[in-house]
């Protein structure tokens, strides 16, 4: 397995920073899957069991001027790597105002992903700042578990408000209670809904939108006003909101009823899709 890439544009590598301290905040633990066209982020906790699962996408070509691997063999041409995610996203923070960063998969008694950071100093010569983070290398074996997950059939799709202004309402609701009522409609309405015994609080949007295919597909037999609802911990979804670093491109949320909620979301060239379980 070989692994080798290097970062040149300053907008690409801020850009990057910013995925990866997206990553941090999302997930402690992270597995990065790379293969020759993509990088992966992936958190695969089991769903049955309550756990959020993340997946998400970036085109290497986008980001790298080199980018060069090797994979276990020919017809598994990928590498998956475990590590800490907040180890990426310190070392990155480094790389402000860098000339160019190196990522590579190397073996310091143990594997690492080192990260090499060449910076300007105030005589205009280079140094450069070296970042070793231990890696676990995933066996073949476990990659089943580790794959794109299956975006269920919703019974509401509906596009997102400011995800800053969502993000400080839960914040609000949180100190009431622990569970949250997400529901939306095919007219575009969406509510963020509490209730305890002493108290029912409920913040509406309206006018969001419904993107295209989900109206299409739902309205056969869906009467738009209908409501679909998850109820959900709320820690996750304000654990979700806190990793977002800007408002992104485009935001859906997917309910299926009393099962799941999935967001996706598209910050430029980078994707991610985040599925949080009904509360159990």
């Amino acid at each position: 397995m070989k692994f080798r890439a290097k970062i040149v544009d300053a907008a690409c590598l801020n850009h990057f920073t910013r995925v990866s301290a997206m990553i941090a905040k999302l997930a402690k633990t992270c597995t990065l899957r790379i293969s020759p066209q993509k990088l992966n982020f992936i958190l695969s906790d089991k769903m049955a069991s309550g756990g959020v699962s993340m997946w998400c996408e970036l085109e290497q070509e986008n980001f790298f001027r080199e980018f060069q691997m090797e994979g276990v063999s020919a017809e598994n041409n990928a590498i998956y790597l475990e590590l800490m995610s907040e180890n990426l996203s310190r070392a990155l923070k480094t790389a402000q105002n860098a000339r160019a960063l190196k990522i590579k998969l190397t073996n310091k008694h143990f594997p690492c992903l080192t990260v090499s950071i060449e910076l300007l100093s105030v005589s205009s010569s280079s140094r450069i700042v070296t970042h070793d983070i231990p890696v676990k290398v995933i066996p073949r074996k476990l990659w089943k578990d580790l794959q794109e997950p299956t975006v269920p059939v919703s019974d509401v799709s509906i596009y997102l408000p400011v995800l800053k202004t969502m993000k400080s309402i839960v914040e609000k609701m949180k100190n009431i209670s622990n569970h949250l009522i997400i529901e939306a409609n095919l007219s575009g309405e969406l509510n963020l809904k509490i209730e305890t015994e002493l108290v029912c609080v409920t913040t509406h949007f309206k006018d969001l939108g419904n993107p295209p295919s989900a109206s299409e597909d739902a309205s056969r037999d869906r009467d738009p006003e209908q409501m679909a609802e998850v109820h959900i911990d709320i820690r996750k979804l304000l654990q979700f909101l806190a990793g977002q670093q800007v408002n992104p491109t485009k935001a859906v949320c997917n309910i299926v009823s009393n099962k799941i909620v999935h967001f996706d979301l598209l910050h430029e060239d980078v994707s991610l899709q985040y599925f949080i379980p009904a509360f159990s």
